[in-house]
């Protein structure tokens, strides 16, 4: 058996970091303005049960939404910037962040769209909805 003291000081030395630096996880693995969209993305979904989304829109987004149930049990994933005139699936979207939404809902069925990546745009107050991407829910296989 491996020798388990290098590992939980490792561990010790990095939750010290981020403890003494004040930053977040987030922070260190994405940078201050990767982490304030996990940040926002955090509450966007959590802002779905109670019908809140619209309020992390941009005034000219035409972002949809949907109903509460499909944001359940999703996550933020990973930021990355956006630029968009090289952007494929939302070419045109002024947007200079896009994140993937990860995880599903228990209740996601086959044929069903669900949001899979937010596009937001920097504001002088942070950022905003930009738009949504959704897509089908696909299942290629059977239950034995």
């Amino acid at each position: 058996m491996k020798n388990p003291r290098p590992l939980l000081a490792l561990s010790i030395a990095g939750v010290s970091l981020v403890a003494l630096t004040g930053c977040s996880i987030n922070a260190l693995v994405w940078g201050p303005d990767g982490a304030r969209v996990v940040d926002t993305t955090e509450q966007l979904i959590a802002a779905a049960d109670v019908g809140g989304q619209d309020a992390f829109a941009c005034r000219d987004s035409a972002a949809v939404f949907g109903d509460a149930g499909v944001w359940e049990g999703l996550s933020a994933g990973e930021p990355e910037q956006s630029d968009p005139e090289t952007s494929v699936d939302a070419p045109g979207v002024d947007a200079t962040w896009r994140i993937n939404l990860e995880g599903l809902s228990a209740s996601a069925l086959s044929g069903e769209e669900v949001p899979t990546d937010v596009f937001y745009r920097e504001t002088e107050t942070g950022v905003c909805v930009a738009d949504v991407i959704w897509q089908t829910i696909e299942v290629h296989w059977a239950p034995r």
